[in-house]
């Protein structure tokens, strides 16, 4: 195996989604190297890039491998822990190590010469905001459900009581949230406009029309191939009781199909998850898009056919 054509995963050690694929790159005997930068880094890895005039160079070293990063084929970038500094460290001083470390080692990871990524993690984040989610799928020609983010409570009130049909509530980032000490999850969900209160004011929020769907669907989109999976559940939001739903593989219409394709070019995607509320007269309504969506929770072949989808972009390398 050469390793100077290495794929580098950069994930948390927990991560059983990578692990499938990395079985597959291993059946291929493509070379990998596994990275946690948020913790590896504190636990005798080390990362080193030095750049002159005309020469870039780079290298990664771990417990088992020495890896020249400018010669690296593909970066997969998976859910690496967050860089929170070296245990031990007071707190001013381990804030300070940690944006130290997200800005020298993330940036000298996104900046890996010649590399293929999946996703770029700075495409990943531009990618995450809702708003920029919405404007896109509106040029790309999705159908999108009415919308408004404010912190104005007074249009969030006339917003909703324009919904015939109903209105929800969405956050617009997923914000660790603790109630009486217990994690907490905001779940998406139906609100009224009684409820919609001078709290608004404190910050944005979102609130979008209820579509009357059937069911729901979850595009995974790994470069131009698309895999659908039918999603029915008794829940507004089926991710709050994910033992009560069930999936099904779903064929993706032509033209849900092109937007899917426009939206990853405009937004310099390779991989996107995209969810989609459907309605009983089958019009396909675009909810959101998350850049690094988990999917390994899909049907047994529809997981298999996107563990080999994201094998084959991580093998194959920059186009040439």
């Amino acid at each position: 195996m050469d390793d100077s054509r290495s794929v580098l995963v950069l994930t948390n050690p927990y991560d059983v989604t990578a692990d499938v694929v990395l079985r597959l790159l291993a059946d291929r005997r493509v070379p990998v190297v596994r990275l946690d930068p948020g913790a590896d880094l504190h636990a005798g890895a080390s990362l080193t890039a030095t750049y002159r005039t005309g020469e870039q160079r780079g290298t990664l070293r771990t417990a088992s491998r020495e890896l020249d990063t400018t010669r690296i084929r593909s970066v997969w970038v998976r859910r690496p822990s967050p860089y929170e500094g070296p245990p031990g460290l007071d707190d001013q001083d381990r804030r300070f190590a940690a944006e130290q470390a997200l800005w020298g080692t993330g940036g000298i990871l996104a900046s890996l010469p010649g590399a293929h990524y999946v996703n770029h993690p700075w495409n990943n984040r531009a990618a995450e905001f809702k708003p920029a989610q919405l404007s896109t799928a509106r040029r790309c020609g999705f159908l999108t459900p009415d919308t408004v983010i404010t912190n104005d409570p007074y249009e969030a009130r006339s917003f909703a009581a324009r919904q015939h049909g109903g209105v929800v509530y969405k956050p617009l980032w997923n914000t660790p949230y603790r109630v009486d000490g217990r994690p907490h999850s905001v779940w998406v969900r139906e609100v009224r406009t009684a409820e919609i209160t001078d709290a608004v004011s404190v910050c944005p929020h979102m609130f979008q029309a209820k579509v009357d769907k059937a069911f729901d669907v979850r595009v995974t989109a790994v470069g131009a191939r698309l895999f659908g999976a039918r999603i029915d559940s008794p829940d507004l939001d089926w991710r709050h009781r994910q033992d009560l739903m069930t999936c099904t593989p779903v064929e993706v219409p032509e033209s849900v199909a092109r937007a899917v394709v426009a939206y990853l070019a405009e937004l310099r995607l390779v991989y996107g998850a995209f969810d989609f509320a459907v309605t009983s007269a089958g019009d396909w309504y675009f909810l959101e898009c998350n850049p690094n969506g988990q999917w390994a929770w899909q049907p047994a072949q529809t997981t298999a056919a996107i563990a080999h989808a994201v094998a084959d972009q991580l093998e194959k390398g920059p186009d040439t």
